[in-house]
């Protein structure tokens, strides 16, 4: 996995060329890997003698006391569960590269974003944008059509997604039944709406 990363920064660095600011996508299903692929793309990038920074998407989740009055919070991460303004927002500003941007990070442990928890500086080239819906084509999402400078799509097959999934929620002590409903009742059916209405990736790779 390490050289293919380094294949992959290496493509980026020759696709981004003597561009300022180059934004990537990194989308998929929960369990996909796209924290990872992210992380391991931005150390890449920075071995690289480049500036690199990651703004995940989670940091958008609504608070779970707006989701229980909206009725969502057994379904958190649909696409309604997002802020998706602030995201749509926040990601221009960064796409400008004009100043400062402090961007929420969310916290899975304890399920809620901290707000201004990571900054991106003008100063950082690469921004590597991770999240479930950075290519889906409903709603207000297909709003980022066009706004990414290349993109990855990271679509494992569905039992590798349920068994990354139950080893994620089991990491967080949650009974079989909790975790039976985060899997079964949320994630896979959430991972199915991502897989089957999204854009055309630069990059889609089946395994991160």
């Amino acid at each position: 996995m390490t050289q293919e990363v380094q294949g992959l920064a290496h493509q980026i660095l020759e696709r981004a060329a003597d561009a300022r600011r180059f934004l990537i996508a990194i989308a998929g299903p929960p369990g996909a890997g796209k924290s990872t692929l992210a992380d391991r793309l931005a150390e890449a990038l920075r071995a690289s003698g480049e500036s690199a920074e990651v703004l995940p998407m989670d940091g958008f989740h609504m608070d779970n006391a707006v989701l229980i009055e909206k009725g969502l919070l057994a379904r958190k991460g649909v696409p309604e569960s997002f802020d998706v303004r602030a995201f749509l927002d926040i990601v221009k500003a960064v796409q400008l590269a004009e100043e400062e941007v402090l961007v929420p990070v969310f916290d899975r442990s304890r399920e809620i974003a901290i707000a201004s928890a990571r900054v991106v500086s003008p100063d950082h080239r690469f921004i590597i944008v991770e999240g479930n819906y950075l290519l889906f084509n409903q709603g207000q999402w297909a709003r980022l059509d066009g706004v990414f400078d290349y993109s990855i799509m990271l679509a494992p097959p569905m039992e590798v997604l349920e068994e990354r999934l139950w080893a994620r929620w089991r990491g967080y002590r949650l009974s079989e039944d909790e975790a039976s409903a985060k899997v079964y009742g949320n994630d896979l059916p959430n991972g199915r709406l991502i897989l089957e209405n999204r854009r055309r990736a630069d990059l889609t790779l089946s395994i991160a």
